[in-house]
């Protein structure tokens, strides 16, 4: 199957798969009783029918949904029932913070867990080795949100050391180091694997028996090789941390999509929970589809039969 045939039917698939996360979102939540105007005590019972007719809210579930999908082709995630606004530009203009959030998050995971993992495989049995493997057992251990708890609470609170963040004040570091404790744990014992892996291949050591450099066996023959199950694990970690991020940005109080998507479910926004589902399950099968791709073009030998 070449890649022009792969790439059709992976769009194919990822059609279906957010179709499939759209019904079961939609549906799930509607079957919870109550509705989005029923905590509302200061709007009279005509106020509230004249609510739910205008957002088809009155109408049975089945055809809400397909009224709902018709409006989606042509680019409406409609309008938030709390504050009238579009959903559409409220996702995209919220998701610029989550996006750099997210992308700082996953740089810093990358480059930690490269350096580390690189520096466990070529000293195995050492203290360094025993350190890293260490902290990153600890880090896969320790959930983010419980993590940016900790953080916000030690440095935040107790030693006033970074200011919470605020739009005047837009501090990253320790969002970013909440989003990124766990990918980096992950990526140092992924890389560490995969370069001990390589360390032992033939060729590795058939260039040092041909007296190569050190240095340039570790980077133009070890690390690369041992790059490509990282960089299969690139995709799926960016729409994790995007995806991770809505908690977090909600104890760090960041404005982003994850605020948003929180405040939808608290307060029934139908529309907001949607919109913000679809955006990001589409982020995520994007993702996966782009790290495939790459896989591909980084090692050609990998077909996609």
């Amino acid at each position: 199957m070449n890649l022009a045939k792969y790439v059709v039917k992976r769009i194919l698939l990822a059609i279906v798969t957010v179709f499939i996360v759209c019904a079961i979102t939609f549906f799930s939540m509607n079957a919870i009783p109550g509705g989005p105007f029923e905590g509302e005590k200061a709007l009279s019972p005509e106020v509230k029918a004249t609510l739910m007719e205008r957002y088809n809210l009155d109408k049975p579930v089945g055809e809400q949904f397909v009224l709902y999908l018709k409006n989606l082709m042509h680019g409406d995630f409609g309008v938030s029932l709390k504050t009238g606004r579009d959903i559409g530009k409220t996702i995209f203009d919220s998701f610029k913070i989550s996006a750099k959030l997210g992308g700082m998050a996953a740089l810093v995971a990358l480059i930690a867990g490269l350096v580390l993992g690189s520096t466990a495989a070529l000293m195995r049995n050492k203290w360094p080795d025993r350190v890293i493997v260490f902290f990153s057992t600890l880090a896969a251990a320790v959930p983010s949100f419980v993590l940016a708890s900790l953080l916000l609470l030690v440095f935040c609170i107790q030693l006033g050391w970074v200011p919470v963040w605020s739009p005047q004040n837009q501090n990253y570091v320790l969002p970013v180091i909440a989003l990124s404790f766990y990918p980096m744990a992950y990526i140092t014992r992924l890389t560490k694997t995969s370069m001990l892996d390589a360390l032992g291949q033939d060729y590795v050591r058939t260039a040092r028996a041909k007296g190569v450099p050190q240095m340039f066996v570790i980077f133009k023959h070890a690390l690369r090789n041992a790059l490509i199950p990282v960089i299969t694990y690139v995709g799926p970690m960016l729409a994790s941390i995007l995806t991770g991020s809505l908690v977090v940005e909600n104890i760090f109080t960041i404005g982003g999509l994850g605020a948003k998507f929180v405040t939808g479910i608290n307060t029934r926004d139908y529309p907001m929970i949607m919109g913000t589902t679809i955006f990001l399950a589409t982020l995520m099968v994007v993702m996966n589809l782009i790290s495939d791709i790459v896989y591909k073009i980084v090692d050609p030998r990998i077909t996609f039969e």
